[in-house]
């Protein structure tokens, strides 16, 4: 071989040489972005601020510059959605006052983290327009429908206590919302217990005729929560979303228009029926405090009296310390 010749075949391996190097510090950059990506799965449901949040993209903006991407999960109902947590398929989530209770005392390992105030008229038993049910003692030997452990669980059995009725007095129908819609439409139930926004779907697209709301019975909260080993380890993505929560929160309560238009998009449901819905919500999010625990401990109380939860619960256990998710 010439000396030229080995000088182009050193050239030819030097320039190998660098290319691999190259093609390695860049693998080893593309592993270590990926490696320091993370993601947040939220659970949400056809309501609420969440539903909001997902339509406004503002969660996403804010957290890019943590490397830290959305995934939105929709679920029918709140007991499907703290399943979902408990297993492992969502870190956070909205549900009403039952589904905690439910799942906490299934053993689920979760924490509340905030709630909106009060929305007691987001939620009530229906019946058909040309009913002969006029009152609640009316429902006694009636079928009523609703899903079991959703928020609504817990206004029906104040709704039979307030009617001097107890909860064998009636027959009770488990099935989640599209179902119970159905076998409401087919006439198969009497009576249909049922939250926003299908409750305003009922009324305006079935003529459903409200027997009783919740206003004088329940608070009905609307809670958030997180599969508490992510709270743990995540506190400041849990302080950011329900930072973001707030100001959507402050948003909609200012803008009630541009609130129906997002959630008939997000919904796929008429924008008078979800501005009906939106006309019924409570917007401010709040830390989880003793007044509200206290509430949450007597839904947990009555549920336990009914048997309707394998043992009793103490709902403050499914809390965190106040100082971990306050901002640092």
């Amino acid at each position: 071989m010439s000396i030229e010749q080995k000088r182009a075949s050193r050239r030819h391996t030097l320039g190998l040489l660098f290319a691999a190097g190259v093609m390695a510090a860049g693998a080893g950059q593309s592993q270590a972005q990926t490696a320091a990506k993370q993601e947040v799965r939220i659970g949400y449901q056809k309501y609420g601020t969440l539903t909001l949040l997902k339509g406004r993209g503002t969660l996403e903006q804010r957290l890019a510059s943590r490397n830290v991407t959305v995934k939105w999960t929709e679920f029918p109902a709140g007991p499907q959605l703290l399943e979902g947590l408990n297993v492992g398929s969502v870190d956070f989530g909205t549900v009403g006052e039952a589904p905690p209770i439910f799942a906490q005392a299934a053993g689920a390992n979760l924490v509340y983290v905030g709630n909106e105030p009060p929305s007691p008229g987001s939620e009530a038993i229906v019946v058909h327009k040309d009913s002969r049910l006029r009152s609640l003692a009316d429902l006694k030997g009636k079928k009523v429908v609703l899903n079991k452990g959703s928020n609504v669980h817990y206004l029906l059995v104040k709704a039979l206590e307030k009617a001097g009725l107890g909860y064998k007095d009636i027959e009770v129908v488990y099935l989640p919302p599209a179902d119970a819609r159905a076998a409401f439409e087919r006439g198969s139930v009497d009576a249909w217990a049922i939250w926003d926004p299908f409750l305003a779907a009922a009324e305006k697209q079935l003529n459903a005729r409200v027997l009783a709301d919740g206003k004088g019975l329940v608070a009905n909260h609307q809670f958030y929560l997180a599969a508490r080993p992510y709270a743990e380890k995540n506190s400041d993505i849990v302080r950011i979303v329900l930072e973001e929560i707030a100001r959507i929160d402050e948003w909609g309560a200012r803008n009630p228009k541009e609130v129906a238009a997002i959630l008939a998009t997000q919904t796929g449901l008429d924008v008078d029926i979800v501005a009906l819905a939106a006309s019924r919500y409570s917007y401010g999010v709040k830390p989880i405090s003793a007044d509200v625990l206290d509430q949450q401990q007597k839904v947990a109380d009555a549920f336990s009296n009914l048997k309707l939860i394998p043992k009793p619960i103490a709902v403050k256990d499914a809390t965190l310390p106040a100082k971990q998710l306050a901002a640092q």
